[in-house]
């Protein structure tokens, strides 16, 4: 069981969910992809798990609250009227999805610390509840060694147990900041630079998609991403 959290919104989570699910399905493993809460999207929407459907594959999903403003899940839930999640409500989910599944990802809302309902409970509750791996999504350039050392040391301090941290979206040019943080990035995460994908990878075809997921993510998922060569050759460039 693995827990997708973000340094921020708009960072990758769906994407880097959706490439990890892909190759599990494609080693023949049955996934399931839980994603607790959905804000700003209307009831007949296509959500995240949509996009997780359409790149992945016939995956398991399932959704547990939608949320029509763009706020986190206890800002939307305040002012749509609508109740909140508890974090009792998606362990439970998890554990149920997990016992049918070789592998579950649960997707969360934002960063790790977001808030679910009034009482603050937030993913990395959920988390530690479960006692699952993170897998922390980061951006590439300036700003991001910050995001990342931050909800990394939130994470180990609750007890959680880091297993690595993911670029979710790789700029076809990328400047001098994102080709240094390359080397920085695991240093600020406490833990290794498992994966790398490319910016745009959301709009390719299932096949193309799982061969940049492939690409882009290490042996550990199923890929065949390496981090020094990668290194080398983004140095390279520069």
């Amino acid at each position: 069981m693995l827990v997708i959290t973000g340094t921020g919104t708009g960072v990758g989570k769906t994407i880097t969910t959706a490439a990890i699910a892909a190759l599990a399905a494609g080693q023949g493993q049955r996934v399931a992809v839980l994603k607790p809460a959905q804000t700003g999207v209307g009831p007949d929407e296509p959500g995240d798990l949509a996009d997780v459907l359409r790149l992945a594959g016939p995956v398991t999903t399932r959704e547990l609250r939608r949320y029509p403003d763009p706020l986190s899940p206890e800002a939307a839930s305040r002012l749509s009227g609508l109740p909140t999640l508890p974090p009792s409500e998606i362990a439970a989910a998890a554990s149920d999805l997990n016992g049918e599944h070789d592998l579950t990802l649960i997707e969360g809302a934002g960063g790790l610390l977001v808030r679910f309902d009034a009482d603050g409970a937030s993913l990395a509750d959920v988390a530690w509840s479960l006692g699952a791996l993170v897998i922390v999504v980061a951006e590439a350039g300036l700003g991001t060694l910050n995001a990342t050392a931050l909800t990394a040391e939130v994470a180990t301090k609750r007890g959680l147990t880091v297993a690595g941290v993911i670029i979710g979206s790789w700029p076809e040019d990328p400047d001098l900041a994102s080709v240094s943080n390359l080397q920085d990035l695991p240093v600020a995460a406490g833990a290794p630079l498992l994966g790398v994908l490319p910016a745009g990878l959301g709009d390719a075809g299932p096949e193309e998609f799982a061969a940049k997921a492939r690409a882009g993510l290490s042996p550990w998922f199923g890929g065949e991403f390496d981090p020094e060569c990668f290194v080398g050759r983004a140095s390279a460039q520069k």
